[in-house]
């Protein structure tokens, strides 16, 4: 097993003389850092001004373009958006513990939609439209804020998201760990052996063995943690992939299929078809006439 493969728990620190990171990427200054999946005890907000990528975000696999507005929840296990950043686009990522105000500042009855907000960050939020363009706008011009005027501008933010009606939840069905870290750890370990090893069969045996278990107990578990079963979690990645292939590579569509871990083409149309509303055709028709996101 690489080293990759293996569960990450982040450990983040601030900066001096501040209660949560304020990082800032463009294309002189990528983060390559977190490509694989990882989970941290801050929620972390991220940004992308432009382009396209992967979200992954718990068990919810889905294609972006046109840019990302995300808030993960702590301790949600996710990847990174972007491998490398393109000319003109931009990545802000912050980061803060639940109690980085104090462990009863949202308790306060002013903070009742903002508590509320991170309540539901656990399942992982995507803002979309004119919330998503005006929000981060605010997030890129903390950049250049003072320590305090960007606390007092982040707690702006989190009150614009509370108030933001364009969004949808990536896990809607409950993507909870009710459990123990360690539940996160054992998730974070398929995870990531399926990032790596999804263009190729992945069986029940060999999976279940990897995290030392019994197939049925594994298929259990798993469907109990992420709402999905195994084979679900490994095509929605695949369907993913597919996606921002169709969108970023001009390779035919059959190329496509077996890049993505299809062995049928006629499989991989109907599964694309049903995680899309679009076949692969459609899909990257559409790519060329849409500039805008929903």
């Amino acid at each position: 097993m690489s080293k990759k493969t293996k569960p990450i728990l982040e450990k983040l620190e601030t900066g001096f003389g501040t209660s949560f990171t304020y990082k800032h990427f463009n294309v002189h200054h990528q983060n390559k850092n977190d490509t694989f999946w990882h989970y941290h005890p801050e929620i972390e907000l991220v940004y992308i001004n432009e382009g396209s990528g992967k979200r992954l975000v718990g068990s919810h696999s889905s294609f972006y373009r046109n840019g990302n507005l995300i808030l993960i929840g702590s301790n949600l296990p996710h990847c990174g958006f972007t491998d490398t950043l393109e000319k003109h686009q931009r990545e802000t990522v912050i980061q803060m513990l639940p109690t980085f105000l104090g462990g009863s500042f949202f308790d306060l009855p002013e903070f009742h939609q903002v508590k509320s907000l991170l309540q539901r960050a656990q399942n992982g939020i995507v803002f979309h439209g004119e919330d998503k363009r005006q929000i981060g706008a605010l997030i890129e011009n903390l950049n250049e804020q003072s320590p305090l005027s960007r606390l007092l501008g982040l707690i702006n933010i989190l009150k614009e998201l509370s108030e933001a009606k364009n969004y949808t939840l990536l896990n809607a069905e409950g993507y909870m760990l009710e459990t123990k870290i360690e539940d996160n750890q054992r998730i974070n370990l398929v995870f990531n052996f399926v990032r790596e090893e999804f263009k190729r069969t992945i069986s029940l045996d060999e999976i279940s063995e990897l995290v030392n278990m019994t197939k049925p107990a594994f298929c259990r578990y798993f469907k109990k943690i992420t709402g999905k079963t195994f084979i679900e979690f490994v095509n929605d990645y695949r369907l993913t992939h597919a996606a921002k292939m169709l969108h970023e590579k001009q390779v035919s569509i059959l190329d496509i299929c077996y890049e993505s871990g299809f062995n049928n083409f006629s499989h991989f149309n109907k599964k694309f078809k049903a995680f899309t509303s679009r076949t692969p055709s459609q899909y990257r028709n559409e790519l060329v006439y849409s500039v805008t996101e929903k």
